[in-house]
């Protein structure tokens, strides 16, 4: 029987649950809203109480024989072309560190693309796994890296023929998109699996004008955040698995050791939800999006100042293979003004929050849930921005190193780092140390310091004027960076 994709199999089960006048004598505690604070019930609303039910016991019953969750599961498989989807209620966070663990394990190597986010190298320091670092397609010109090419892994692939696969990340939150079907050859010929970190890239199976998405490039698991670029709730995460390289229980074996028994099912609603309007209506909603992102980055570009980055920016044979133009990537370095600064001036003088800020660029992102009103709001706020420039000007300079200048020598595996007696140095003295922490500019979330680099004065400098200039780092012990974390060398011997 063909799968039906009118069916939302949690949402109905929910309805359900409420339609029955079901009661529980049971966790959560709040009782459908009945115990909640009032305070809470007026900000939040009743339905979220309401929606917030046990999975086994609340939404099925305590044996899962209506086998909610795993209808909803192949749904979405269907609606993807996967062969296998796994929902998650803790984000791609999670669902990269299970897709890691089936692919490797403590002591064996992992080619993973250093452009990598926090999360997969926080799997690096849990699991014990070496990763073979792949390095980026640098665009020294914007200070920005591309996914690594399919050439960087195979050439990681001969110099290290013992690693147990790789993973890429694409999209990058810059909208840049490795060449996939590439580096899944590679990878297949060698019998080996790839993992795709595509938490930027749910929408992507649903328009021919996307860039390809991880499925039907080749790739073997896909990690995908339903809330980035969908409609699902903040930490509603999917992997679909693919082939035979990867065994389905082992996944799901590692999955379940790192996740939740307390699932939230609001989460689960919100995915399964976005899968019904993805099948149903995501040609219509993302073709509608894309027009919207072609002239509003066209009226962007006519703004003093600014330069919206797009395929002829980013795309070519040494940057990135295709290019989503659904994140709005603007230079504003020609107006003098610094990302961290203009982030801050357009929230307080506008109440609007960009996505991506660094030294020199800010980002808005476009989904399908944007239309004219929104996208004329960005407008005005980005030319009151440009009219303000004189105003915000003289922000301390960032030194940005070299695409080299960047690169630290990995001294020792990241869990050993991690794992060390450690010591807090002053940063003029950090220069030459093992860093025992990760050191991490948010957003986006690529680490610039790694636990076992060793650290170097060109880094350094960068992240103390970036922190100057405005720069977010949620991860140092002394996130003003006066201190660094390093390994005790004396004591940990």
């Amino acid at each position: 029987m063909a799968p039906n994709h009118d069916e939302a199999p949690v949402l109905d089960a929910l309805a359900r649950y409420r339609d029955a006048d079901e009661m529980g004598f049971s966790p959560p505690g709040h009782k459908q809203a009945r115990g909640a604070d009032p305070r809470a019930r007026a900000v939040l609303g009743d339905a979220v109480y309401h929606g917030d039910v046990l999975a086994n016991g609340g939404l099925d019953d305590r044996l899962s024989r209506g086998q909610v969750l795993e209808r909803a599961e192949k749904l979405m498989a269907d609606a993807v072309h996967a062969d296998h989807t796994f929902f998650s209620t803790c984000g791609s966070s999670l669902s990269v560190k299970a897709a890691m663990l089936a692919v490797t394990c403590p002591g064996h190597r992992l080619l993973v693309g250093r452009d990598a986010h926090k999360s997969v190298v926080a799997g690096l320091i849990l699991s014990g796994v070496e990763p073979v670092w792949v390095e980026p397609q640098w665009d020294a010109s914007r200070h920005l890296a591309h996914p690594p090419s399919a050439a960087a892994y195979e050439k990681a692939f001969r110099e290290f023929p013992d690693a147990d696969g790789a993973l890429v990340t694409s999209p990058t939150p810059y909208g840049a998109s490795a060449d996939l079907t590439g580096i899944a050859d590679v990878c297949h010929r060698l019998g080996k699996p790839l993992i795709v970190d595509e938490a930027w890239g749910a929408h992507l199976p649903f328009h021919d004008d996307l860039p390809s998405w991880a499925m039907d490039a080749g790739a073997d698991i896909c990690v995908t955040s339903i809330h980035k670029m969908g409609s699902g709730l903040e930490q509603g995460s999917v992997f679909h698995l693919r082939g035979d390289l990867i065994d389905r229980a082992e996944l799901a074996s590692r999955a379940d050791l790192l996740g939740t028994t307390s699932p939230n099912v609001l989460i689960y609603a919100g995915i399964d939800a976005w899968r019904r309007q993805m099948a149903q209506h995501g040609h219509e909603l993302l073709g509608g999006a894309l027009e919207l992102a072609a002239h509003t980055r066209k009226a962007i570009e006519e703004i003093d100042g600014f330069h919206v980055n797009d395929a002829a920016d980013f795309c070519g044979p040494v940057l990135a293979a295709d290019f989503d133009p659904l994140p709005v990537v603007m230079d504003i370095s020609a107006l003098g003004v610094g990302g961290y600064r203009a982030a801050d001036w357009l929230r307080a003088s506008h109440h609007l929050d960009v996505h991506l800020n660094d030294h020199r660029r800010i980002a808005a992102q476009l989904t399908h849930a944007d239309d004219e009103e929104t996208a004329a709001r960005l407008l005005t706020a980005l030319t009151d921005l440009a009219a303000h420039a004189d105003d915000l000007r003289g922000a301390p300079e960032v030194a940005v190193p070299s695409p080299a200048g960047l690169r630290l020598e990995q001294a020792r595996l990241p869990r050993d780092a991690y794992f060390a007696r450690h010591t807090d140095v002053p940063v003029g003295e950090a220069s030459g140390r093992i860093a025992a922490e990760m050191i991490t500019p948010y957003p986006p979330g690529i680490p610039v310091v790694l636990p076992g680099e060793r650290l170097t004065e060109p880094v350094l400098e960068y992240l103390t004027t970036g922190v100057n200039a405005g720069m977010f780092l949620p991860d140092p012990a002394d996130p003003r960076l006066d201190t660094v974390r390093v390994v005790d060398e004396q004591a940990d011997r």
